[in-house]
C-alpha cells in the first residue's frame, strides 16, 4: 500500500564555547583596551600616579595577553530534534529523533580531536548510544590534513556534510543514504583530505584506507542470499582486507560543485540472519566496489543538489557450497530548496 507520510520536525543546533575561555577576538579586544588604558595613564598622570598603580595595570595587561595566547581551545556544539510523524495504515506518533553532542579540542593550529555521540530513543522506549565519529586530525599544511579514527564516509556529500538533522531539510535521509543503505555510512582507518587550486578552479579531495564492511545475508532455500552491506565503521576487519577509496570535488565557479567517488576492497559475509552460520564454512572474501557522483548548485535563494551511488559485491571465491552469487545496490536522489525572499522559511522537494 502506498504510504503518504506527514511529518513535522523541529531541529535545534547548539553551540557553546567553554565558559572559562573567551573567544580569541574578545581577548584581543581586551588587550587593546588595556594597552590603551595603560598608555593613557602614562601620558596623563605620569607625575601623579604611583609606581604601584602603574605596575597593577601592567600586570592586568600581561595576564590577559598570556590568556589570549593559550595553546589549547575547547569547543562544545551539537544538535537535537523532536517531531511528529504519521503515515497511511499506521498510527501517528511523537518521536525524539536524536541528541548529538559534539566535542572539539584543538592544540594550536597543529592537532584537533573531534567526536560526536548519537543518542536515540527507539520505538520500544530504549535509549541507544552510538559513536558517530571520533578522529584525531593533524593539520600538515594549508592544503592537507591527516585524519585517523572513525570518520564519516567521504563517499558523496550527504553523509559527511548533510546528514545532521538541522542541515538535512527533510525528517529522513534519502533512500539508500541511511544506515544499511547502498551508500557507506562511516569507516575506521586513516584519511588524507584537503583542497588546492588548479588555475581558477578550486578543488577538494579525500583519500582513505579503512577496515572493510560486512555483508548482510539471510537464509533462503537451504542456502543464503545477500541482503545488503553493513558499512558502519567496524573496529575490526573480519577478513583482514582493507578498503581504499575517496572523493574528488571540482568547483569551477562560485556556488557550483561536482564530485566523483570510488572505493575498492574486500567484504565478507559475517553471519546469516535466521540461518545456520555453518553454511559460511569456506566462504571467502568478496570483491567490494563503490562508485558515486554528486553535484550541488546554488543561485541566490535556490539550491539544487543530487547524488548517485552504486555498490557491488562479487560472487564468493571460496570453497563454500551454499554460497550465493554477487549483488548490486544502487540509489540516487535529487533535491531542491527555495527560500522566498530573505526570511528563514524554506520550501523543500526531494
Amino acid at each position: 500500500m502506498k504510504l503518504l507520510p506527514l511529518t513535522l520536525l523541529a531541529s535545534l543546533p547548539v553551540t557553546l564555547l567553554h565558559a572559562a575561555e573567551p573567544t580569541r577576538q574578545e581577548l584581543i579586544d581586551r588587550i587593546d583596551s588595556m594597552q590603551n588604558e595603560l598608555n593613557q595613564l602614562k601620558r596623563e598622570v605620569e607625575n601623579s600616579a604611583t609606581k604601584k598603580e602603574l605596575q597593577a595595570v601592567d600586570a592586568r595587561v600581561a595576564g590577559i595577553n598570556e590568556e589570549a595566547h593559550s595553546d589549547t581551545l575547547i569547543h562544545m556544539a551539537g544538535y537535537a530534534d523532536v517531531g511528529y510523524s504519521d503515515a497511511e495504515s499506521s498510527d501517528g506518533s511523537f518521536n525524539v529523533g536524536s541528541f548529538s553532542p559534539i566535542f572539539h579540542f584543538q592544540y594550536r593550529d597543529l592537532v584537533m580531536l573531534e567526536s560526536e555521540l548519537e543518542i536515540e530513543l527507539d520505538d520500544d522506549g530504549e535509549t541507544e548510544t552510538n559513536l558517530e565519529y571520533l578522529t584525531i586530525d593533524w593539520f600538515i599544511n594549508d592544503y592537507m590534513a591527516l585524519v585517523a579514527g572513525k570518520f564519516l564516509s567521504p563517499i558523496g556529500q550527504f553523509r559527511q556534510n548533510l546528514h545532521a538533522s538541522w542541515i538535512n531539510k527533510l525528517p529522513t535521509a534519502p533512500p539508500g543514504f541511511g544506515h544499511d543503505g547502498a551508500a557507506p555510512v562511516s569507516d575506521v582507518g586513516v584519511q588524507l583530505r584537503g583542497g588546492f587550486p588548479i588555475g581558477f578552479v578550486r578543488t577538494n579531495y579525500a583519500v582513505y584506507m579503512s577496515n572493510g564492511p560486512e555483508i548482510i545475508a539471510a537464509f533462503e532455500d537451504g542456502g543464503y542470499e545477500l541482503e545488503g552491506v553493513d558499512a558502519e565503521g567496524f573496529g575490526a576487519d573480519a577478513d583482514g582486507e582493507k578498503v581504499v577509496g575517496g572523493r574528488f570535488g571540482f568547483i569551477p565557479f562560485s556556488e557550483f560543485e561536482i564530485g566523483i567517488s570510488a572505493a575498492n576492497g574486500k567484504a565478507t559475509v559475517a553471519s546469516i540472519e535466521d540461518g545456520d552460520s555453518s553454511l559460511l564454512i569456506g566462504e571467502g572474501a568478496r570483491d567490494y566496489e563503490v562508485l558515486g557522483a554528486d553535484f550541488s548548485w546554488s543561485l541566490r535563494t535556490l539550491n539544487l543538489r543530487g547524488e548517485y551511488v552504486e555498490t557491488r559485491v562479487g560472487a564468493d571465491t571460496g570453497s563454500g557450497t551454499a554460497a550465493s552469487p554477487g549483488a548490486t545496490w544502487e540509489t540516487w536522489y535529487t533535491q531542491g530548496t527555495w527560500r522566498p525572499g530573505q526570511n528563514q522559511w524554506e520550501l523543500v522537494a526531494r
